[in-house]
């Protein structure tokens, strides 16, 4: 019997509270029942409350693993813009299942393979993709309008100090003050404007308090009271707009750079200018006086802080704990003569956590550990039989071990099976054992079935064809190492890190010993020398061409390699405690 799956999809909390996607599930199964098509439980995927205009869907997630993994016949979703609202979107989904051996079948839109069926599939994916701009051009028009009109709805919450009062039949929304918060408020401003009081104190004052948060933790952060300082509402200026999303790539952050990938988004937040604020007027809690006094004194913070005269360090964002997995800092002191920097874990400060330190990891002098991961990087560079041994265990366990070449095999057994099938229905016609109409009746799944073998061949053919890439950088070892080898004569630290990047992957700090684990991405290739040193990825990066894909078992061309552990060199501070 033919295997389906099925993908359902709601976009708004609206649509999820009213349960509209257990109509398109419903749906679907009459759909799959009426085509004869068997559809397991577990091949039920449904994204509540997910919008189709991105690709990190969860359960999107799990249906392409499973087409990638499993192989299914049939991908049954309601409308193409159930998929996905961009049309490139839906054009990359339809073909990675096509390339897999499955086919895509929508309840409301074209059924046939045809190339007139697959146009009207793309003009509904370039058309779901207009009304999808227009609905948000349209909610975010409404909600400006709303909001130059004096209106609390479009904030639909309050900060610290406030209660929302919701709209109703008779008013609108509205900030009410509750006055046991507000004296807080109050006494918060004026110990920061006046005594001169620090956030972490006043973050201790608070805790001390026993008041709770407005999300209801009993200990209040820093992040969280530099939040209210600088919220304009306790001066009776609310504020709508104070952020835009700009389509620009934000930074790496430690957990998306150890997984070897960029972060999911090609879009970051940002503060909008001021003069692009939309205020709405509220009940205030403090004068405009004290919140300027508050606001002059955080400008003025920002702009003498310490951070700003900081040189960069060489293991910014890749040292870390082996004990307790929490990244490495760095942090100063000063003795009589000079000042000393140190590499210090984040789990070993009181103050970050309620029930104090997590780790009792000490500090790691910085100009030490500095030193040994750099030579180690150069003497790596310099003589790489380390790298070369690894790889060239990794080339004979890929071929000798390979679970795609046992798959290949599988995969040929049923297809000469599926091609013996339809060479005895024809024979059995031949000779007037079955009918005509017996015949047109098995003749599509056997058709069928032969195609999606051949099909999900060719979609191993071509992830064989891309683990051969990737074992041919053995053959590009020595230009790779060349080139880097070039750039660690450089002496500036912003030109050492990028090296860094390139090889390591992190440094883990323990109590008597450090791992350093390396990587090696791999870099296209090309007949030009000198463009061929100029496009090795950097870590994170992804060519135009390649669809992303996050979280994957397997790597692409022009991702990276997954690292290479090596425990760390013996050599001065190594095999004890650095301080």
């Amino acid at each position: 019997m033919t295997s389906a799956v099925i993908y359902a999809r709601v976009s708004s909390a609206r649509q999820k509270k009213d349960e509209t996607i257990r109509s398109q599930t419903a749906a679907l199964r009459a759909h799959a029942e009426q085509l004869g098509l068997e559809v397991p439980d577990e091949w039920v995927f449904e994204d509540e409350g997910h919008s189709g205009a991105t690709l990190i869907r969860p359960a999107l997630e799990r249906l392409r693993d499973v087409v990638a993994g499993v192989g299914v016949d049939v991908v049954l979703c309601y409308s193409p813009d159930r998929l996905a609202r961009k049309f490139a979107y839906q054009a990359l989904l339809i073909e990675e299942f096509t390339r897999a051996g499955t086919r895509v079948q929508f309840v409301q839109g074209p059924r046939g393979d045809s190339p007139e069926d697959q146009l009207l599939v793309q003009f509904q994916g370039m058309f779901a993709e207009y009304e999808k701009a227009q609905i948000l051009e349209r909610y975010r028009r409404g909600k400006t309008h709303r909001a130059k009109t004096g209106s609390i709805n479009v904030l639909s919450g309050a900060p610290f100090g406030y209660r929302y009062v919701r709209k109703s039949d008779h008013a609108g929304a509205a900030y009410e003050i509750v006055e046991h918060e507000a004296v807080l408020v109050t006494e918060l401003f004026r110990r920061y404007a006046d005594d001169g009081a620090s956030i972490a104190e006043l973050a201790r004052w608070l805790t001390d308090q026993g008041v709770p948060t407005r999300t209801g933790k009993q200990r209040w952060d820093r992040s969280v009271l530099w939040g209210m300082l600088r919220n304009p509402a306790y001066a009776g200026r609310a504020v709508f707009g104070k952020t835009m999303v700009v389509h620009e790539s934000p930074g790496l952050n430690r957990v998306a750079r150890l997984q070897g990938r960029s972060t999911p988004r090609a879009s970051k937040t940002v503060d909008r200018p001021r003069d692009e604020w939309t205020e709405i007027a509220v009940p205030a809690i403090v004068t405009d006086e004290t919140f300027d006094r508050v606001a002059r004194r955080l400008a003025d913070n920002k702009r003498f802080a310490s951070r700003n005269s900081k040189t960069p360090s060489l293991l910014q964002g890749l040292a870390a704990c082996s004990g307790c997995g929490y990244g490495y800092y760095r942090t100063s002191t000063r003795t009589t003569n000079k000042k000393i920097y140190y590499y210090r874990c984040l789990g070993s400060d009181d103050y970050r956590y309620e029930g104090g330190r997590v780790c009792t990891n000490k500090p790691v002098r910085a100009d030490y550990l500095d030193t040994v991961v750099w030579d180690h990087i150069t003497g790596m560079l310099a003589d790489p039989r380390l790298i070369r041994t690894e790889i060239d265990k990794r080339l004979d366990s890929a071929r000798t071990s390979d679970p795609a070449a046992k798959e290949r095999k599988r995969l040929e057994t049923a297809l000469a099976k599926a091609s013996t099938g339809i060479t005895r229905m024809i024979e059995a016609f031949g000779e007037q054992l079955i009918t005509i109409d017996e015949l047109r009746a098995r003749m599509p799944d056997l058709r069928a079935r032969e195609t999606n073998l051949h099909n999900q061949i060719e979609a191993l053919d071509t992830q064989l064809a891309d683990r051969e890439a990737y074992l041919k950088l053995a053959s590009d070892l020595e230009g790779f190492l060349t080139q880097l080898h070039t750039k660690a004569e450089i002496s500036t630290v912003e030109e050492r890190q990028r090296v860094l990047r390139l090889l390591v992957k992190d440094v883990l700090i323990g109590p008597d010993k450090i791992t350093i684990r390396h990587r090696i991405p791999i870099r296209e290739r090309t007949t030009d020398d000198a463009q061929h040193a100029d496009n090795a990825d950097t870590e994170g990066d992804h060519p135009s061409h390649c669809p992303l894909r996050w979280g994957r078992s397997f790597s692409r061309v022009g991702e990276s390699v997954p690292a290479l552990r090596v425990r760390c060199l013996d050599g001065p501070g190594v095999s004890g405690r650095l301080v």
